[in-house]
């Protein structure tokens, strides 16, 4: 699948040499606790809800029990629910040592629900991806983009040449700020068809033509 889009100028860099300690780095990723983990997906994973797995604490990283596999193909779609709004600075996909190691990663927010067929429109950012069988590397996102972020998309496109993809751990680096109540009952408010101004709109270019 061609999707003739550049990859966004997303870099990545060793997590490890961030100044944190690592109690500090492991806070740093702490944002799994901040998933709505009844709710996320994971498309085309070849054991059922194993993608919920790889969300899992920095310090557990390693722990391989924990893993998902893609089924059919080497595509994975993940969607993420948030229990709030999110700042996104940064991710790292851990993989296996081999060819089923993601090769590129497509990154959309605020799409629920996100299917297969949604991915051909534009993501706000695509990385391509190193082999990282430490859970080290991080791939910096553009803050501006992900400032908002209550829903995330991980669309894990191709591998390095397997027939199937695994993944270990996703780590999620940012900030989260609790969802307000009447933040909620405005983005209702707003989501909410007005049909008064659906007549306006339909009877008022009609006025131009009556003679």
């Amino acid at each position: 699948m061609s999707h003739g889009h550049s990859h966004g100028g997303g870099g990545c860099r060793c997590a490890a040499e961030r100044e944190e300690p690592p109690e500090q780095r492991g806070l740093a990723y702490g944002l799994y606790l901040r998933i709505d983990l009844e709710r996320l997906q994971c498309l085309n994973e070849s054991r059922e809800g194993s993608g919920r797995g790889v969300f899992k604490p920095w310090e557990e990283r390693t722990d391989r029990s924990k893993f998902v596999e893609s089924d059919a193909d080497e595509e994975l779609l993940f969607n993420i629910p948030f229990t709030g709004n999110v700042k996104l600075k940064g991710v790292i996909i851990m993989g296996e040592d081999d060819d089923s190691h993601p090769s590129e990663m497509r990154l959309y927010k605020n799409i629920p629900q996100m299917s297969f067929d949604d991915t051909e429109r534009e993501p706000e950012q695509t990385f391509s991806l190193n082999r990282d069988i430490t859970g080290e590397l991080e791939y910096a996102t553009k803050i501006s983009r992900f400032s908002n972020v209550y829903h995330l998309s991980i669309h894990i496109s191709k591998n390095f040449g397997a027939d199937t993809t695994k993944i270990f751990y996703i780590g999620l680096r940012g900030e989260w700020t609790e969802l307000r109540r009447h933040e909620v009952t405005i983005c209702n408010y707003e989501a909410s068809a007005n049909p008064a101004d659906h007549r306006v709109h339909q009877v008022t270019p009609q006025t131009h033509f009556i003679s």
